[in-house]
Parts: C-alpha cells; structure tokens; sequence
C-alpha cells in the first residue's frame, strides 16, 4: 500500500489550521517531526494529519496548545474519546468525521452521527453537518489530501443513512400527490445532495421517482410522455460543464415547452444561468428547495 503524504499545505486544508500556526507549533512545542524525502522536502503523513485533528478537536474544546503539547499521545487519545462522547459544535463533529474517514471507522462515524441527530434531528444535521462537510470533502480531493477510497468510504455512510431515512417515510398514498422526478444528467455522478431532496419530498407528501445518476435525456422525454404536470429536479456539483449549462436549459425548455412539466435545476454549474418559463435555476441547495416548495 503506498503511504499518503501530505504537504503543510494539505494539513491546512484538512484541519482548518493555518500553515504558519503548525511551523510554529513544531517550533516552539515540537508538536510534529516532518519526514523528509531524499532530496529533503517535508512531508507529513496519515499519523501526522490523524495528531494534527485531535489536537484540533482539544483545543476546539478550550484547552490550551501548551497543556496539548505536554500530553503523552495516549493522553491525547484518552481526552479526544472523552470529547467525543459529547461532540456538539459543527467543528468538532467536522473533526471527527475526518477521522472516521482517514481511518474507514464506521463505528466513529455512526456514534458522532447519531449523537449529532439526537442533538439537531436529521434534517438540521444534514443542513448544518452533511453538506458542509460534502463541500470540505470536495476541497480537501482536489487539493489531492485525501485518496478516492476516502472519499467513496464517507460517501457510501452518508447514502447508506440518507436511504434509510428515505425508506422509512413511505411515498404517498393519494394519486393526486404532485410527482418529483430525481435525477442526474449523464456523466454527473455526485448524488448525495440529490438524494436528500428524496428525503425532503417523501417528507412533504410528494411522489418522488429517484432515478438517480447518470440519466439519459430521452429517458426525461419518455416520463414525460407518461405522467402529467412532472418535477424534474437535478442538482449538479461537475456537469454539465459550465460552458454547457445554458444550452442544457435550453434543451430542456424545448422539450417540455407547451406541457405542465416544470424543471428546476440547482449546483454550482448553473451559476449565472437564466431561468425560463419552463426552467427554474438556482445555485444553492437552499434557493433550489425554496422554489420547489413554493411552486
């Protein structure tokens, strides 16, 4: 297996604590040894970046970075588990999860977000927790600090739950429900915010369709042919590329023109783009769930 290494830079990025304050740290408290390639560049690895959360987490919890840096490294560990039993701001919990996702630790990862519903219930967890996080985890793979199975392992809890609270609200009874189709335009993979708004819907009495990723357009055209008055609701964080976002608008106004279908379109690359009569653009989840509950 090769070893991850991580610039200073990446450990700014991970843990939120600036470059200049870990050099510092190392300095004055030799706090972190770098390794050091052949040719003699720094390097940190998985054990620095895991050291550098939890101290994160005990100073988030108000201890000084001088009685952290006086601890043993099973001090540390004893005082990062204790706070992690009662983990409740967004930055401690943000930790955690980073270390439930550098070590693939499920059981982590179960116990801060069961902890977190418990405190906020689950849609204020997901709003508060889960999509900010997302967009952490987004920075911290372009940046490369964290490898794809990282990312897959998180990504994979956080459907598992959002699935499972979507089975457990049943779909609507009443034919008359207004229906919701989910989906993503093909080569858009990204699902996780969709799949909330499977949540939202069921939750709202809306008949959802979940297609999920990577949706042929002609298969919008044929449920389009067979339900009246559709939602069709996508929300896109890679494609189509932002070059492309106004002609996929266009497309979609003009297969749909003249019907009651509707679509509403959210992510960050339809920014800038017009709505139309037929289509309604937003950038953000929150404009995008606004316009839904409000058509």
């Amino acid at each position: 297996m090769v070893m991850q290494q991580f610039s200073i830079r990446d450990l700014e990025h991970f843990s939120g604590i600036k470059a200049h304050t870990i050099r510092m740290w190392e300095q004055r408290y030799q706090l972190l040894e770098p390794n050091r390639t052949d040719t003699n560049i720094r390097y940190y690895t998985g054990e620095h970046l895991k050291f550098l959360l939890n101290v994160g987490m005990l100073l988030e919890s108000g201890m000084r970075i001088s009685k952290v840096a006086a601890m043993s490294p099973d001090e540390i560990a004893q005082a990062v588990a204790a706070i992690q039993q009662e983990a409740s701001t967004d930055e401690s919990i943000f930790n955690a999860l980073k270390v439930s996702m550098l070590n693939y630790d499920e059981a982590l990862f179960r116990k801060v977000s069961e902890a977190a519903v418990a405190q906020r219930g689950f849609n204020r967890t997901v709003q508060e927790i889960y999509l900010p996080f997302l967009g952490q985890m987004g920075m911290l793979w372009l940046t490369n600090a964290i490898c794809p199975a990282q990312e897959h392992f998180i990504s994979h809890l956080l459907r598992e739950q959002l699935m499972s609270v979507a089975h457990a609200t049943p779909p609507p009874a009443s034919a008359d429900a207004p229906i919701w189709v989910l989906y993503l335009p093909e080569r858009e993979v990204h699902d996780l915010s969709l799949l909330y708004f499977h949540v939202l819907a069921r939750e709202a009495g809306v008949r959802s369709i979940f297609l999920g990723a990577n949706v042929p357009f002609e298969d919008l055209e044929a449920l389009g042919r067979q339900f009246p008055a559709l939602r069709f609701v996508t929300y896109c964080t890679t494609f189509p590329a932002p070059g492309d976002a106004p002609l996929y608008v266009e497309r979609l106004s003009l297969a749909f023109a003249g019907t009651d279908h509707r679509c509403f379109l959210g992510g960050r690359v339809f920014a800038g783009v017009a709505s139309t009569a037929t289509v309604t653009v937003a950038d953000s989840g929150a404009t995008l769930a606004q316009h839904l509950f409000g058509a």
